[in-house]
């Protein structure tokens, strides 16, 4: 893949579709020409399968990170039950060879207790052959009982490396398909002139626009004065911080992220761990209408849960939107709104509120991750 192409797919990956407004009217194309409205539902279908591969791929990471602590922890246990397992042998090789010692005497200990002058010291010595009989049997079963156990731990531990493996394989996988993608992405832009692309970039900003204004005067954002949590705070000035960073599939900070990335680390930094991708996240979070929405919360996109954002309030959200973009400041409508969660559900609101101060050029850049200033340098550009 060239570096200027790279540049290209990477700053023109397509921009999502508008839920709440029409399909902005397109121009009439020219004779065997698609149209603005044809090449953008294009572009939309083809980037919003790279990012629900994406999101694939982040979700089968997150399962073999788990799977992989999993295995340490089996492999943990099993050498300290191996360790068991050599001490009770050790102990068990004691006991094998006192009883060898002492049957070379010709007597056992229990005919000598018998033949015993002394009934005290015969008394005495009943108890102490007693407590060696009890430590001879607890000898044997933990020897036992750690066998046992090791051969447990070391089948479990051969299919935990098997599941890991497995997962291992099939993340290689989901990566083969979002590489694949992103290049279904970069071929289509690449095949674009700069008009194309600046129509594109204009129908889409025109949408967004008139989307965003319907939402708001539809009141569906409710007063817009909600104040987050502490702890909505934290991850809201933290998501804020990383203003300006660069999109990239499966990151997680600390120089760039993906859209979940992004949301996932700033609320662990914040003292509340949630899922890694945005189908877990819309999943098992709380749900929360629109119209309680406050500063923290996170909004997501698409039927297939497949993008996701943190609210910054007053109808904005900070968001990583796709490869190509940077982490921004974008009105609420840039995508396709399926809904909103709150990882802290049951916190109070903070008494006071004043919301992070935003950069110059927080808004900066489209949303819709193309433009002409990104078409290609010339028409033989190749894709590799």
């Amino acid at each position: 893949m060239s570096g200027s192409l790279l540049r290209l797919v990477c700053t023109a990956a397509v921009a999502a579709g508008i839920v709440l407004a029409p399909r902005p009217a397109a121009a009439e194309p020219e004779s065997g020409e698609r149209s603005v409205a044809e090449l953008l539902t294009d572009l939309q279908r083809r980037y919003r399968e790279a990012e629900q591969a994406t999101e694939t791929y982040n979700g089968t990471a997150a399962k073999l990170t788990r799977q992989r602590a999993a295995v340490r922890r089996l492999d943990a246990e099993l050498a300290r039950t191996r360790a068991t397992l050599r001490d009770s042998r050790g102990a068990a090789a004691r006991l094998a060879r006192q009883q060898y010692q002492n049957s070379g005497t010709g007597l056992s200990p229990y005919l000598r207790l018998l033949l015993a002058r002394d009934p005290q010291r015969a008394l005495d010595q009943g108890h102490v052959i007693g407590r060696l009989a009890r430590d001879r049997a607890a000898t044997v079963g933990r020897l036992t009982g750690s066998e046992r156990r090791a051969g447990e731990l070391a089948r479990r531990a051969r299919a935990a490396l098997d599941a890991q493996l497995a997962l291992a394989a099939r993340q290689r996988a989901d990566r083969d398909v979002v590489r694949d993608r992103l290049r279904d992405v970069e071929e289509m832009i690449a095949s674009l002139d700069a008009e194309q692309l600046t129509a594109l970039s204009a129908a889409e900003e025109r949408g967004t626009a008139k989307a965003q204004r319907r939402l708001v005067a539809s009141g569906a954002l409710g007063d817009g004065d909600g104040k987050p949590s502490a702890g909505g705070d934290r991850a809201l000035r933290f998501a804020v911080e990383q203003l300006g960073k660069p999109y990239e599939w499966g990151a997680q900070g600390p120089g760039s992220f993906d859209c979940s990335g992004l949301t996932s680390v700033a609320w662990q930094r914040a003292g509340t761990p949630i899922p890694r991708t945005s189908q877990e996240q819309w999943a098992r979070l709380k749900r929360v209408p629109l119209d309680e929405l406050r500063p923290g919360d996170l909004v997501v996109y698409f039927p297939e849960a497949t993008h996701v954002a943190m609210y910054l309030g007053d109808g904005k959200v900070v968001q990583a939107p796709r490869p190509g973009a940077a982490v921004k400041v974008s009105p609420i409508t840039a995508n396709p709104v399926l809904g909103a969660v709150r990882p802290d559900p049951g916190t109070r609101p903070v008494a006071h509120y004043a919301p992070p101060r935003l950069p110059a050029g927080a808004a900066d850049g489209s949303d819709a991750g193309y433009g002409a200033a990104y078409a290609p340098a010339a028409p033989e550009t190749s894709v590799r």
